[in-house]
């Protein structure tokens, strides 16, 4: 089959690529390198540098493809709130462009990779599928929304659809150098510079972590297997349920780190606990987990250790700054 993979010089697109080459797949795929690397392409994927909201772009990469899956994102979920524009352009939008152009291409099935950040503030964790979603921020807002434009074009045009949910994942490939998104791989880059890490707010929010390897299986799966079409699924560990202050001592402890961390305001509309249960994808695609939270993030120093440590760049411009965006961003303080 061809598969055609958004964002595929991303974290995520990355790995997904790797593992449908693996299976004898072929792919391609496209990136903006907003926030992917070029030498995360693997070297058997055709790639080509152009954005998701270039319609016409699409429709002439699209062609003669079979499935694809669309990871491209601005994933910033606090960041968000600052700067909904750019958020709403790479999320909303551009899920608008890909699907336009894969009905046009007749693709067979379109694999939206979603967010934990469409649930919202739930009365009680985990997240189940039929939770009725109340997202919070911009990116949750334009995340369900996607998944809305997603089923309205599917189900008159008669593609095949699968939404999936991952959350919180890290891993090699992560962008590490990002100030706005992924904190465990900002707590590592800045602990490897010895500095002490920010958190935001009383450390004691909860969150479970998916390693990448954890989630890579299931959806590659979801090309291939039929069960999945029409439904929801959240993909990722509910074992590991941790605060974020225990994430930055069991990085500390990984790495002989004295922590101190550095306590800052709570950013507006950050959920306070959020978790998925794995228990639909247990059932429809005998979801695993295979890594524990300590080795996923032992993996992760070892990357950004054989990377180097990085600078932060402040690379995405904020768009509304008053007294509520956070100091550590405008002051740049990473």
């Amino acid at each position: 089959m061809k598969i055609f993979i958004t964002g595929i010089a991303g974290f995520l697109g990355s790995h997904i690529a790797d593992s449908l080459i693996s299976l004898g797949q072929t792919v391609s795929g496209c990136d903006n390198l907003i926030g992917g690397h070029i030498d995360n392409v693997p070297n058997d994927a055709e790639f080509f540098h152009v954005d998701c909201n270039d319609l016409d772009a699409m429709k002439k990469h699209l062609d003669g493809v079979d499935i694809v899956y669309h990871t491209a994102c601005t994933a910033y979920e606090g960041f968000s709130v600052f700067s909904p524009s750019l958020v709403t352009l790479n999320t909303y939008q551009n899920t608008a462009s890909i699907a336009t152009a894969a009905i046009n291409c007749n693709v067979r099935r379109f694999i939206h990779c979603s967010s934990m950040a469409r649930y919202g503030a739930q009365e009680k964790v985990p997240f189940t599928e039929d939770m009725v979603p109340i997202p919070q921020d911009p990116y949750g807002i334009s995340k369900l929304a996607a998944e809305n434009l997603l089923q309205c074009l599917s189900g008159v045009h008669g593609m095949e659809l699968v939404i999936l949910v991952p959350h919180n994942i890290i891993g090699p490939r992560q962008k590490y150098d990002d100030p706005y998104r992924n904190v465990a791989s900002i707590m590592i880059n800045m602990m490897l510079q010895h500095r002490q890490p920010i958190i935001f707010g009383d450390g004691t929010q909860k969150r479970c972590f998916s390693f990448v390897q954890d989630v890579i299986d299931c959806l590659a799966k979801a090309a291939f297997q039929d069960n999945v079409v029409g439904e929801i699924i959240n993909v990722g560990p509910d074992e590991e349920f941790i605060t974020i202050y225990e994430l930055a001592k069991t990085i500390a402890e990984l790495l002989d780190f004295e922590l101190e961390p550095v306590y800052m305001p709570g950013r507006p509309l950050e959920v306070r606990y959020a978790t998925c249960s794995a228990n639909k994808a247990r059932e429809l695609m005998n979801y695993q987990t295979v890594y524990t939270l300590r080795e996923g993030l032992t993996e992760m120093i070892q990357y950004i250790k054989a990377r180097g440590v990085k600078r932060f760049r402040y690379h995405l411009d904020l768009e509304i700054i008053n007294d509520k965006t956070p100091l550590a961003w405008t002051d740049k303080l990473f």
